[in-house]
């Protein structure tokens, strides 16, 4: 199995946008679920967690990015971080057949810092990082 970006959709209310996208990892979700939740993870292929504390209400600084917390954590399935400056953060992870992980990601955020090229260049990369045998 390949990974692939099947959905890439942007909607604004107001200065409120979201972001939401439907990628598909040729990964089992164990595999994948490091990657979106461990400081290293992160790093491969979105950006440094300098700061991760792994459970609802626990501290996130994700650099370049911001500040906040975790706002959503059911272990191997949904993580959520809101930052200041850079909004809401949600990966939801699926079994997808009995190989794989489909990931349904929305990003909410206020402002233009943000846009779907880069979310789709940062997936490219997530599928490049699992397909290279992530640990």
């Amino acid at each position: 199995m390949t990974g692939s970006i099947e959905q890439g959709i942007s909607q604004t209310h107001g200065n409120t946008h979201l972001l939401h996208f439907l990628v598909r990892l040729p990964r089992p979700m164990e595999t994948v679920w490091p990657a979106l939740t461990t400081g290293d993870g992160l790093a491969a292929w979105f950006t440094p967690a300098d700061v991760l504390e792994p459970r609802l209400g626990g501290a996130v600084t994700l650099r370049d990015v911001g500040s906040g917390h975790v706002t959503a954590w059911d272990v191997d399935r949904v993580a959520e971080y809101t930052v200041q400056d850079g909004g809401r953060i949600r990966f939801h992870l699926e079994r997808d057949g009995d190989e794989g992980s489909a990931l349904r990601f929305t990003h909410e955020f206020e402002g233009e810092q943000e846009s779907e090229p880069r979310w789709r260049a940062r997936f490219e990369r997530l599928i490049a990082f699992l397909e290279a045998g992530a640990p």
